[in-house]
């Protein structure tokens, strides 16, 4: 499994190790979340040959809860915030018909990177 081009995978306070490690524990609970994500983010194709889409969901999903802290105020406004907002909001809502399928998918994301984060965290 590569972290390339993952940017939020690619912190210094993640080891590449750990991040595997962890991404495994937490796959193995919220399968159904991955897969559901996956097919919001990924098309049927490039799922087939992307070897690491886990990792790109699981980027993806750290990128939406670190988002979250600047809607939320928890962090200062960027240069790039609005266009970050837009985008991922753009990707989760494409072909939704509801407020409640964004937020459905929100809150799938930001779960995911609590979670992951929490594993990560407990692993020595």
């Amino acid at each position: 499994m590569g972290i390339a081009g993952m940017y939020m995978l690619n912190a210094e306070e993640y080891k590449t190790e750990k991040i595997h490690q962890a991404l495994d524990m937490l796959y193995a609970d919220r399968k159904n979340e991955f897969h559901e994500l996956s097919l919001v983010l990924l098309n049927e194709k490039a799922l087939q040959v992307m070897p690491h889409w886990k990792e790109f969901v699981l980027n993806f999903c750290l990128d939406v809860e670190e988002a979250f802290k600047t809607w939320s105020g928890q962090s200062s406004l960027s240069v790039y915030s609005p266009q970050k907002a837009l985008t991922l909001l753009r990707q989760l809502a494409h072909g939704k018909t509801s407020m409640n399928q964004l937020a459905h998918l929100l809150n799938l994301s930001c779960t995911i990177s609590l979670e992951f984060k929490e594993i990560y965290r407990r692993l020595k």
